[in-house]
């Protein structure tokens, strides 16, 4: 295999690659980092000792994110407030063209499940990415975790379980969520406070990440009319040169908002019965330097 062969190759795999790293991150700069070691590695391999270029990389790619989350578990621990993952734009490409693949795909990336994703052990994360989210087959999984195909399952069941324990039901209709993020842009932007408290659940959860270097309440908000008079009070404080974006981030619409060009916050709703059910907003600036208006 020649040098160009064997990048071709590589970019081959690329989005898989970065997308096990991201779902295993929860950062898209630590999944970059990841995949950039994963290269090093295979261009430094006899290529044509290689039988099976995707497990390779694969297995390569995973064992360097376990390793990476290991690290970072001791940071999140002293994290300033709650810790949301970094917003990422989701585009599958003609490559998924599968409406059901489409959609494990985008609740594998989902803000509800990557939150959950939090509290499994860097092992069970990295079966549950593998096989739920990817659809790898156990023995290709025993073999990247240098695990037994029996011990994988076990890791699998256990992780499937927790996270369908604790992973929130909300309604997965992007058309219904776009309209509600409408709506609740011009509820809060027009100052009408009793159309902004309609469209939220009376348990409706707010949930901000500033990693305390930005204006954000550091406690989870709950109850509609705790989240509708903080969002309603937020909403007057927007400086005229605020301008806002309305795109598909991590498997749902979301709004970015700019400030003098430069993006100073994150906002996306989950719904559920035709009400916001949780809101997520990330105002850390080390979350949003990816988010930049084209």
């Amino acid at each position: 295999m020649t040098a160009d062969t064997a990048t071709d190759v590589f970019e081959e795999h690329r989005p898989v690659l970065t997308g096990v790293a991201y779902r295993m991150l929860g950062r898209v700069a630590d999944a970059e980092d990841v995949v950039q070691e994963a290269w090093l590695r295979w261009s430094s391999v006899a290529h044509e000792e290689v039988r099976e270029p995707r497990a390779f990389l694969v297995r390569i790619t995973t064992r360097l994110a376990i390793d990476r989350l290991r690290h970072l578990r001791s940071r999140r621990e002293n994290y300033v407030g709650p810790w949301l993952p970094e917003p990422v734009v989701t585009d599958f490409g003609p490559g998924v063209p599968d409406t059901a693949e489409r959609a494990v795909l985008a609740d594998s990336v989902s803000f509800a499940v990557l939150v959950v994703l939090e509290s499994l052990s860097p092992l069970e994360r990295a079966v549950f990415v593998l096989r739920e989210a990817f659809g790898f087959p156990y023995a290709e999984i025993a073999g990247a975790l240098d695990r037994t195909d029996a011990a994988v399952r076990q890791l699998a069941g256990r992780a499937k379980r927790h996270v369908e324990e604790r992973k929130p039901r909300y309604d997965v209709d992007p058309a219904e969520r776009r309209d509600l993020t409408e709506r609740f842009l011009a509820a809060a932007s027009g100052g009408d406070i009793g159309r902004l408290l309609a469209l939220l659940a009376p348990d409706v959860r707010l949930v901000s990440d500033s990693g305390g270097k930005s204006k954000a309440p550091r406690r989870i908000i709950e109850t509609a009319d705790k989240v509708g008079r903080f969002l309603f009070a937020v909403a007057h404080e927007v400086g005229s040169d605020m301008e806002f974006r309305l795109a598909e981030f991590n498997g749902g619409p979301a709004l970015v908002m700019f400030s003098g060009g430069k993006p100073d916050s994150f906002f996306q709703v989950d719904v559920r019965d035709g009400l916001i059910q949780c809101a997520y907003i990330v105002r850390n600036p080390d979350k949003l330097v990816g988010l930049a208006l084209e």
